[in-house]
């Protein structure tokens, strides 16, 4: 049985663990080559020795180690078909409570680290006339975010950074999508019960349930494949009907 990504190479930031780990283990069960990153080595190395995958420490915010990883990633491979920006922070803090770390934290690995995701990954794509990148932004990218506001900000970037490549690249042949997860069942949710509203917030889901990790990597991997050819610079909300 052919996989749906068989001989693509995909990057994965953020893949040890929650969203990164469900798409790196989906793709590679799907025939692709996984080169996942992420600051946490031991969860890291462990998934991509189960997966046949390869690993990299990776601060996404350090444009040095997003070169190297991506050369290393090209003569290993001599390709790079899938970059996936996975890797990202949340915090709830009121806009008082928001200092200039948290702000930094955030808008450094959202955003800025998907901006140097795509700058360092989309010239060999552009070689090879193929490619397709998803960045993960958030619902926070398509509302408001009260007492979220250094996600939202980072988020709604994430989203406006996504249409710019998708107008740059389209000529190239390289693809550029978003997707908006609503509330998924990984660590982040923690952030949630530590603030008392967990409930309160899944009580607003239309379909009444938390999604899970597989559920956006079953949509991150119909970006990833062929299926998706005629999609780039769109959102693909994902939220159990959160946001309609």
């Amino acid at each position: 049985m052919t996989g749906r990504l068989d001989g693509k190479v995909a990057l994965i930031t953020g893949g040890a663990r929650g969203q990164g780990e469900a798409e790196s283990r989906l793709f590679a069960a799907e025939g692709a080559t996984v080169v996942l990153t992420d600051i946490l080595t031991s969860e890291g190395q462990t998934v991509a020795s189960e997966i046949g995958g390869q690993f990299h420490h990776h601060d996404v915010r350090d444009a040095h180690s997003w070169s190297s990883i991506v050369k290393q990633t090209l003569t290993d491979h001599g390709r790079i078909d899938v970059l996936v920006n996975n890797a990202g922070i949340f915090r709830i803090a009121s806009m008082a409570d928001t200092d200039q770390a948290l702000w930094d934290d955030t808008i450094g690995i959202n955003q800025t680290g998907v901006f140097l995701g795509m700058q360092t990954i989309s010239p060999s794509m552009v070689e090879n006339k193929s490619g397709s990148i998803i960045n993960i932004s958030s619902i926070a990218g398509l509302r408001g975010a009260g007492m979220a506001i250094a996600y939202a900000a980072s988020k709604w970037a994430v989203r406006g950074m996504t249409k710019s490549a998708a107008q740059e690249l389209a000529a190239s042949n390289v693809r550029v999508n978003s997707i908006h997860p609503g509330i998924i069942d990984t660590p982040m949710i923690d952030e949630f019960d530590n603030a008392g509203v967990r409930q309160r917030t899944v009580d607003r889901i239309p379909m009444g349930r938390v999604a899970e990790a597989t559920d956006v990597a079953n949509l991150a991997l119909f970006l990833a494949s062929d299926e998706s050819s005629y999609c780039t610079g769109s959102e693909f909300v994902i939220d159990g009907g959160f946001t309609a």
